[in-house]
């Protein structure tokens, strides 16, 4: 199956209040944070959702965008199985919990390679979007972090 990222929220590694390694704190959890861009970073949200960011900062620098949203555009029968049925199919990956259950992204992708393309990947397929269709606004969830929840670090694709 395939989609297009169409929404992400960033988060802006150790001195941003809502990154789960703010202060460059390092567990199991987070450690895969501080790898050199390019990576998977996929971890259970309230003990029950699967959530993915694509780790995009430099060795040691904790940065990364989590992909909220995602338009399939191929393996639509694939999805189709994984999602409940009487989802509509614009319900199936628009926020990061149903991303990862449309998609099949686990756990055990977690530290996975996205620029090998084994199991899941991340390419470049030429599309440009005008600066105008794409809404910026303040991360969602993340009010634990005070100025930081309102920075407009969260990008969308208005398609039309």
């Amino acid at each position: 199956m395939e989609g297009i990222i169409i929404e992400t929220e960033a988060y802006g590694g150790a001195r941003d209040k809502a990154c789960h390694a703010f202060g460059n704190k390092r567990t199991p959890r987070t450690e895969i944070l501080f790898s050199v861009g390019g990576v998977a970073y996929v971890y259970l949200c309230y003990g029950m959702h699967h959530l993915f960011n694509i780790v995009t900062g430099p060795l040691d620098s904790p940065e990364s965008v989590m992909i909220r949203a995602v338009r399939i555009t191929a393996g639509h029968e694939a999805v189709r199985r994984r999602r409940r049925e009487g989802i509509k199919e614009k319900g199936w990956c628009n926020g990061p919990a149903r991303v990862c259950a449309a998609l099949g992204i686990g756990k055990e992708l977690n530290g996975h390679d996205l620029l090998l393309g084994e199991k899941i990947w991340v390419e470049d397929r030429g599309v440009n979007v005008a600066h105008r269709d794409v809404e910026r606004a303040a991360r969602i969830g993340v009010d634990y972090a005070g100025a930081w929840a309102l920075k407009p670090w969260r990008l969308s694709w208005k398609m039309g």
